[in-house]
């Protein structure tokens, strides 16, 4: 008499207190739907990350014709573009400026499925030495190292849409250039250029500011129970409603908050410092939520990714400096960890050189 014995399915990849090499190197077999993928990836997570290893650290970069759409868009707060081929080019620019760049996948939170689509948020550290000449000038042989996230529709096999932020302000500084000299270099080169970015950037402010005046909203108590909800609720209250104090009742005592340009904060006090310092450069901005998903984390927490385009003008001064009345888009995302209902960690990327290409009138 035989026995058939039902192996357990494995849990989708998670990034949290995982070894990069276990992750490179998963044990064969789905653990979930992938109708359209190749066979070798076994979850939405391994696709994600091994396709970066591979074009990026591999240096396969002719890669990105097999797991891009020819006309995928690439929606950046410096610029736009679109296709496969847009792509190649800029990763071949990136990597002859950077060539040694290691990434380091801090996380992947993630949504959707095979049928309609998934959505990634890639949480990237890179280190670099800049022994090529770059976007931001000359090559300088220093050593940097800065966050990106990468958020991701993808579908069969490809990537069908991205949103790319990155700490760009941080890179420059860390390469020894002034990012106000690099922003107005920048800024004088977008005037020159196609006015389709600036169509849609100056479309994303309408859309944003076209909010009516924000009614109140409540946080639900437990984040896990409806993230989307949770996310949408704390960014209205703090953001649009101006409760400031509303931290307190999301963020631990002692959270931390990693932010753009290096910005490292702790506590109460200067995450509602870094909000009023942000708000005052914009004093009439909005914000909306774009995009949440969420993973597990461990086995109490919760991972959730959001994406959001804040919108304003520059009417304060204070962080970028004399207020100049341009109008200014701010597209970002930001990913928080969360334990007994509180956010204990949260890492926030958006692009400050291309917020400083707008006040300096790139378009």
């Amino acid at each position: 008499m035989t026995t058939d014995i039902k192996t357990k399915a494995l849990p989708v990849s998670s990034v949290h207190m995982a070894d990069i090499s276990t992750l490179l190197n998963p044990k064969p077999g789905r653990r979930q739907n992938l109708e359209g993928f190749d066979e070798e990836f076994v979850d939405i997570v391994d696709y994600i990350l091994r396709i970066t290893h591979r074009i990026w650290e591999e240096k396969n970069i002719g890669l990105v014709y097999d797991y891009y759409s020819h006309n995928c868009p690439v929606h950046t707060l410096a610029g736009e573009s679109y296709g496969a081929e847009a792509a190649v080019q800029g990763t071949i620019k990136s990597l002859n400026a950077f060539p040694d760049r290691i990434l380091y996948g801090d996380n992947v939170v993630w949504g959707g499925n095979d049928k309609d689509a998934f959505y990634s948020s890639h949480r990237i550290t890179s280190t670099v030495t800049n022994t090529g000449d770059s976007e931001f000038g000359p090559a300088t042989g220093k050593k940097a190292t800065f966050v990106t996230i990468a958020d991701c529709v993808v579908k069969a096999n490809r990537i069908v849409e991205e949103w790319l932020m990155r700490d760009n302000l941080s890179v420059v500084q860390q390469l020894g250039f002034n990012p106000h000299d690099v922003a107005h270099q920048q800024a004088a080169a977008d005037r020159a250029k196609s006015a389709h970015f600036h169509d849609w950037r100056l479309g994303e402010i309408d859309r944003v500011l076209a909010q009516t005046a924000p009614k109140a909203m409540t946080i639900p108590d437990q984040p896990a129970a409806d993230p989307e909800a949770y996310a949408k609720a704390v960014m209205h209250e703090i953001w649009n409603r101006r409760m400031f104090g509303k931290v307190r009742d999301v963020y631990a005592s002692n959270a931390v908050f990693h932010g753009p340009s290096g910005r490292e904060l702790n506590g109460h006090g200067e995450i509602i410092g870094n909000i009023i310092n942000l708000m005052a450069a914009l004093p009439d901005a909005r914000l909306s939520v774009d995009h949440v998903c969420t993973i597990p984390c461990g086995d109490k927490g919760t991972d959730i990714a959001v994406r959001w385009t804040l919108a304003g003008n520059h009417e304060g001064g204070g962080l970028y400096g004399a207020p100049t009345g341009r109008r200014i888009m701010i597209l970002a995302s930001s990913h928080w960890r969360i334990f007994n209902g509180k956010i204990q960690e949260e890492w926030t990327v958006f692009d400050e050189l291309a917020v400083l290409r707008q006040i300096y009138g790139g378009g």
